[in-house]
């Protein structure tokens, strides 16, 4: 036998999205979340030249609200023969979409339609405006103490990041100001005709030391959603397959989530262990990737994620983003070139699916020349998942 290293992996480019849809994005949208939902996921459908009645697989994350039942109901699904959630927020996103790839490879189902919906504008619609009567077993290692937010807990590693490696907060703001002008290119965004500059970044308010306003994502209303079929099934629909070429998943050990603090390194967190099982799974590498949408819940987790998953190495990322590497018309690596999670939209990184589709079709507002490869990345931070996304 093999070892498995050498093993070709058989979700490699057997299935793609072929199907994408959102609604509007909103500080307040007047629809509850289920009818977001279903109008997210009746688009991607149509996009896709797929009947709903053909649906026979639904993947979520395990906070969508919208259950497997009512869905199924309000598009006018078939037989469900699969479904599955997948957790821990912002982690869940390319997790989803690659239990669907999973799905659809094994002959569990062959029309699986992926979604999130989200209603967060109101401060009273976010977790943490709540006070629960326990906390769970994590947050009572980190709430008594004054982490009452994630983003407390992001303040932290990056004051040991900025420390150990001597990133600065322009390297910070560099990350902002890059997916805001790439935001400043698409209509959709929240933050279209909002440019930033270093002067703007500098003279805004603190959120939590040394994290300010511009260093944190957006709270948004809306929902997307993608569908996923077999490549063969891929070559008749209406538009370019972005196919699955390598999904995986990572849980480092001894990880404690959003905080990290209690492993040998806090600063190698999830996406180290996902990066080694995606690279293991791939046909490409680094270099082979000029696009990636990587979630920026927070500017740091970009920095993060760039040494996780192999753009440069442990400790180079400030450098890295220096010059204007990240963006999309002169840049080593385009990143979020929708305006992610920090200028386009928040929810939960579908919005980084759905770009990173655009990108392999060739229809990003910001589009990179000849992307043929596209990384796609979940929350860091939180047990996680990514995309490999590539061109047929």
């Amino acid at each position: 036998m093999a070892p498995a290293s050498s093993r070709r992996s058989a979700l490699l480019d057997a299935t793609a999205i072929v199907g994408i849809g959102q609604t509007a994005f909103a500080k307040h949208l007047d629809q509850p979340e289920t009818e977001l939902a279903a109008v997210a996921v009746v688009a991607a459908l149509a996009d896709a030249g797929i009947d709903p009645g053909e649906v026979d697989g639904l993947c979520s994350y395990t906070v969508e609200t919208t259950d497997e039942v009512t869905m199924a109901k309000n598009i006018g699904a078939g037989d469900v023969t699969f479904f599955s959630q997948v957790g821990y927020g912002g982690g869940a996103g390319c997790g989803a979409v690659g239990h669907a790839a999973m799905a659809v490879a094994t002959g569990q189902a062959s029309v699986v339609v992926v979604w999130r919906s989200r209603k967060r504008g109101a401060r009273t619609a976010r977790p943490w405006a709540a006070t629960p009567t326990s906390l769970p077993v994590q947050a009572q290692w980190t709430r008594p103490f004054g982490l009452l937010r994630p983003v407390d807990e992001v303040a932290m590693l990056t004051r040991r990041y900025m420390y150990e490696y001597g990133a600065t907060r322009e390297h910070l703001a560099e990350v902002a100001m890059a997916v805001r002008s790439h935001a400043n290119r698409n209509p959709a965004a929240l933050m279209y005709d909002k440019t930033m500059t270093l002067e703007d970044y500098m003279a805004a308010r603190w959120v939590s030391e040394p994290l300010c306003l511009f260093d944190n994502c957006l709270e948004t209303d809306g929902a997307l959603a993608a569908v996923v079929v077999s490549a063969e099934r891929a070559a008749d629909c209406p538009h370019p397959p972005a196919l699955i070429h390598s999904f995986a998943q990572g849980l480092n050990r001894q990880h404690e989530a959003m905080v990290n603090y209690y492993c040998d390194d806090p600063l190698t967190g999830p996406a180290w262990s996902c990066a080694a099982r995606l690279w293991a799974q791939s046909e490409l590498r680094p270099d082979d990737v000029p696009v990636a949408q990587i979630y920026d819940a927070f500017t740091p987790l970009v920095l993060l994620s760039l040494e996780g998953y192999g753009f440069c190495g442990r400790g180079e990322a400030a450098g890295f983003v220096e010059d204007g590497n990240l963006r999309f018309d002169k840049g080593r690596l385009a990143v979020n070139t929708s305006g992610g999670g920090l200028s386009e939209a928040y929810v939960h990184g579908f919005n980084l699916i759905t770009e990173g589709v655009r990108q392999i079709r060739g229809t990003s507002t910001s589009q990179v020349a000849d992307a043929q490869a596209c990384l796609v990345t979940s929350g860091e931070g939180v047990p996680t998942s990514a995309l490999l996304l590539r061109s047929a």
